[in-house]
């Protein structure tokens, strides 16, 4: 079994996926995607548990997150007003 990975690692890990799926989305035509969109989706939902997502669950919700699931948290994003947009 490999040594847990340092805090460091996670954040440099899940910055790489977020940008991996924001090069895909890109390419579906969403042109002003960027990487800190795609974390600004995916952690939305792990603010409402207490605990911290397992690193296996946090890759898995980056990397098949739908580009439709993504436009629909930038929409209600953009209904309510959200500072990153």
């Amino acid at each position: 079994m490999s040594e847990p990975c340092t805090e460091q690692e996670r954040v440099e890990a899940i910055e790489m996926c977020c940008e991996s799926k924001a090069e895909e989305l890109r390419l579906l035509g969403y042109e002003q995607v960027t990487g800190k969109d795609v974390w600004e989706c995916v952690s939305a939902k792990y603010k409402k548990e207490d605990a911290e997502p397992a690193m296996h669950q946090v890759v898995n919700d980056i990397l098949s997150l739908k580009a439709t699931q993504f436009m629909n948290f930038m929409t209600m994003a953009a209904y309510r007003g959200s500072p990153f947009l």
